[in-house]
């Protein structure tokens, strides 16, 4: 089974909690045992795991990436928005996540985010729920 997700974002770089929407797709598919996939067709977000608990770690994240591919970084591509791909390389756009007892296993203070780094825009997440 593959769920599409649509999240919308509404800055540049943006950390969406998007842990919910995963874990109902989750529970969607009737998998109690196995593996979900979270991927984003996207060349500008990326998906990631991270602390869900505090919003100040996200907003660290993203201003630490700010610092290692800055907005104006003298880049090529024409369409000005380099630091997003880079950034959206550096995090990556898939995520691989096991499933016990219907349920996602994350750590309890982790969660899952859509990483928005061209906003803002609609996205997609698609979300694979296999069976082990």
């Amino acid at each position: 089974m593959v769920k599409t997700l649509g999240i919308s974002t509404s800055a540049r770089s943006q950390m969406v909690n998007i842990t919910q929407e995963v874990a109902a797709a989750v529970l969607e598919s009737g998998v109690t045992r196995g593996v979900c996939r979270v991927f984003v067709p996207h060349t500008t977000a990326a998906v990631t795991i991270n602390e869900s608990a505090d919003p100040d770690v996200a907003a660290d994240i993203l201003a630490a990436l700010d610092g290692l591919v800055p907005w104006n970084g003298g880049y090529r591509h024409g369409e000005g928005n380099s630091a997003a791909h880079i950034k959206a390389s550096l995090v990556g756009p898939e995520l691989t996540l096991l499933v016990e007892d219907g349920r996602l296993v994350l750590g309890t203070w982790q969660g899952v985010f859509l990483c928005e780094f061209d906003g803002p825009r609609k996205r997609k997440v698609l979300v694979r729920v296999d069976e082990a």
